[in-house]
């Protein structure tokens, strides 16, 4: 393993709120593509006239292409932005309107906008939509088949247009171009509501396209009573079928995790219980899971308990599609959350954040045998005030951590 003074001092952070520069040269640089140094990041945010700026932004979703492209898309006064970089977040290039009209959109904490591409480069974005009444919304969508220069106008993707819950969506992209979209959905609980009966949670709906996303085949259900206000987890394995991860409501109101595999991409197969802390509690926790599927169809999962003897941060992988899981592994200390991971062959990583009183503190984890065993925890990174979670992504040859902090934008490598 690398040693933690060694891997702090190769570590390259790319910060996009404009930290002084060792050169007049550089600073010119930075002045030309708009990420100019102030005193306060965010003393422009509330001026809906300023410049797009990504320091008004509580969140950052990020993803690398084929090519090694880093794109990401953040909120500010009721847009999508997008950008790119080509030399993995030295460079970013002018920021993008997703959206052209403005719409209130959901980016903060567990959900925000999500982006991925397919191999031909074809850009996909979907969020949610805050509608007039608390905790309802809609699932959006919007695409590029030029790079990023033009976004098609955003259609709503589920099909009950009640202004009720529809929120926490999912984006995953198959092989041959398949947009397969999920998200948490009350529908099922209002009718349960209208008819006077009992209904746990909400549940778990998706709608998938085979065009590109030019046009969608009608939601479907997952599975019901799933937890109301955690993030999801969608990944394509390896037989280019969608795999959901996510919290559900089990008999007697235990709130842990279930997971279906899908036959086709018409039917998802049975629900599978992916973890069992047994955690009681009459309310959403506010902590969703997180997936990574490796080369050879090891799925590695990990999540949050607050079950009296089981509290804290847990992994766990299935060698057969969900069937069965490993004793799962605890990591991290009191207060860790939002852990996020990622598998690239028998290489594993895990990050997530934990708070020491005074800083935001990121934490690293890795395996090098499949998640078998795991190194000590390293610190790496730190910030004080506010922090969005982390979130590991690669670009085919390394693997890098996004994340957003008050004092600014990061990616950076933890392979080196």
């Amino acid at each position: 393993m690398i040693k933690f003074q060694t891997l702090l001092a190769i570590m390259a952070f790319t910060v996009l709120t404009g930290c002084a520069m060792e050169s007049a040269t550089a600073l010119q640089e930075v002045q030309s593509a708009k990420h100019q140094h102030h005193a306060d990041p965010k003393a422009s945010c509330s001026d809906v006239k300023a410049p797009p700026a990504i320091e008004c932004s509580d969140t950052v979703t990020a993803t690398f292409d084929g090519k090694g492209t880093l794109w990401i898309v953040w909120v500010s006064h009721d847009h999508i932005y997008l950008q790119s970089s080509t030399d993995k977040g030295g460079h970013y290039s002018e920021p993008v309107a997703v959206n052209a009209e403005p719409e209130s959109i959901t980016a903060r904490g567990e959900s925000r906008p999500k982006i991925k591409l397919d191999v031909q480069g074809n850009i996909y974005l979907t969020w949610t939509q805050k509608l007039e009444k608390r905790h309802t919304g809609h699932i959006r969508f919007s695409r590029s088949s030029d790079g990023g220069k033009n976004f098609s106008k955003p259609v709503t993707v589920n099909d009950n247009r009640d202004v009720i819950g529809h929120s926490f969506d999912s984006l995953a992209i198959g092989k041959n171009g398949e947009v397969f979209v999920a998200w948490l959905d009350a529908r099922d609980k209002e009718r349960a509501k209208a008819a006077k009966q009992e209904f746990s949670g909400t549940a778990v709906y998706y709608a998938w396209s085979d065009n590109g996303g030019k046009s969608f085949y009608p939601n479907k259900i997952v599975a019901p009573h799933s937890c109301e206000c955690c993030r999801l987890a969608t990944e394509i394995d390896g037989d280019n079928l969608p795999v959901v991860l996510w919290r559900q409501v089990f008999n007697g109101n235990i709130r842990d995790h279930a997971l279906v595999k899908f036959i086709d991409w018409n039917t998802p197969d049975e629900v599978r219980r992916a973890s069992g802390e047994n955690w009681k509690i009459d309310a959403c926790p506010h902590h969703g899971p997180a997936l990574s599927i490796d080369d050879s169809g090891v799925y590695h999962a990990v999540w949050f308990s607050g079950a009296a003897d089981k509290q804290g941060l847990f992994y766990g992988y299935s060698k057969d599609q969900g069937v069965s899981y490993s004793p799962s592994y605890s990591f991290g200390s009191q207060g860790a959350k939002h852990p996020s991971v990622l598998a690239m062959g028998q290489q594993v990583a895990i990050v997530w954040s934990e708070f020491d009183g005074v800083n935001n503190l990121l934490r690293l984890i890795k395996s090098e045998d499949g998640g078998k065993t795991w190194s000590q925890p390293q610190q790496v990174g730190t910030t004080p005030g506010s922090a969005d979670d982390a979130f590991l992504l690669s670009d085919g040859a390394k693997t890098y951590v996004s994340w957003q902090t008050g004092q600014g934008y990061q990616v950076k490598a933890i392979d080196e």
